[in-house]
């Protein structure tokens, strides 16, 4: 496998390819405020024509993924769509006509941040508070660091025992609020798995929501082979893009911040990305940059524009030689 090229910003590889498939928690802000440079480096991608999706863990529809982005000053005039782990959460519960969702039922006991069911809102499912009475279990978010692991173990218990299965509509096991990393609801999920239970991921890096996305990219005429997968995390972006045979590139400012702290030189560098790679069964990202900004300034060469008739280099006069037609004269004459 080739090595991972080390880029200065996006602008190193965005002659390379049509389609960005951008992760958003950790590269395009932290939960709280967009990451500077972040709006440049989209506005200079749609600039150019690339077809740009947002995907992410979120267990949130996609409607309140662009609210929410709109307030850090992320429009949505700089990017196509919002592809959401809840956005495909919800049209399952709703239709129930796909193989994971048949027969689940229209009960569910859901974890969810705050008490938030916006992702069964409208869906035909009804939560209910009794483990008891449940159908499955829905696990879209946490309520960490005020609540941890054991608050949860008794109800995965229950849900055990009943035979319960658990759909998980946010895989990721940690959360980035501000500077801070806290337990996700993917963790919840394989705490439900280790007890006995059994899990349905509805996200990265599982194909179904790559696949989501690679049908929106052909709408635009875009395919795998022209589009590159841009995360923080390995677990998640890198091995999910690879998995799909698209390119990568690991934003080092996220959830691997830590992997790469006081860590300087190229060498350095290299060295602390080669043990987070072999950490992932030696999958390789195609580039590493340290975060989401556009760097060096490429030549427009589409808008160049060209001089008018009257400030371009007229032609020198012609002469005729002895050896053919005439040629046009030249300075060294």
């Amino acid at each position: 496998m080739a090595k991972t090229k080390f880029c200065q910003g996006i602008s190193d590889i965005s002659d390379s390819y049509m389609g960005f498939i951008l992760d958003q928690w950790g590269v395009l802000h932290n939960g709280i405020k967009a990451y500077d440079g972040v709006v440049d480096c989209l506005k200079e991608l749609k600039a150019r024509k690339k077809t740009v999706i947002i995907l992410s863990n979120s267990g949130k529809r996609a409607a309140e993924n662009k609210e929410r982005l709109k307030k850090m000053g992320i429009g949505p005039s700089l990017y196509n769509y919002i592809v959401t782990s809840g956005e495909m959460t919800w049209n399952g519960l709703h239709d129930q006509n796909d193989d994971i969702f048949t027969s689940l039922g229209k009960r569910c006991f859901l974890f969810s941040r705050q008490q938030d069911i916006s992702i069964i809102r409208d869906s035909g499912v009804e939560v209910v508070n009794d483990i008891e009475q449940a159908d499955f279990l829905l696990i879209s978010g946490t309520d960490a660091p005020q609540k941890t692991m054991a608050d949860y173990e008794a109800v995965l218990r229950a849900g055990v025992r009943r035979r319960l299965r658990a759909i998980c509509a946010n895989p990721d096991s940690q959360a980035l609020i501000g500077t801070n990393f806290v337990m996700g609801p993917g963790l919840i999920a394989r705490r439900y798995e280790e007890f006995g239970g059994v899990v349905t991921y509805i996200g990265k890096p599982h194909r179904p929501i790559f696949q989501h996305c690679i049908q929106l990219l052909q709408k635009h005429d875009v395919y795998p082979g022209q589009t590159v997968v841009v995360g923080d995390t390995m677990a998640h972006d890198i091995i999910g893009g690879y998995a799909m045979g698209m390119d990568t590139c690991l934003v080092k400012c996220g959830i691997h911040s830590g992997h790469f702290k006081n860590v300087t030189t190229p060498v350095e560098v290299d060295h602390a990305l080669n043990i987070l790679i072999h950490q992932y069964n030696q999958i390789k990202p195609t580039y590493l940059v340290s975060r989401m900004i556009w760097g060096r300034q490429l030549p427009d060469r589409k808008h160049k524009r060209r001089k008018p008739l009257s400030e371009r280099k007229k032609p020198g006069p012609r002469r005729k030689t002895a050896a053919g037609p005439a040629s046009p004269a030249t300075d060294d004459e």
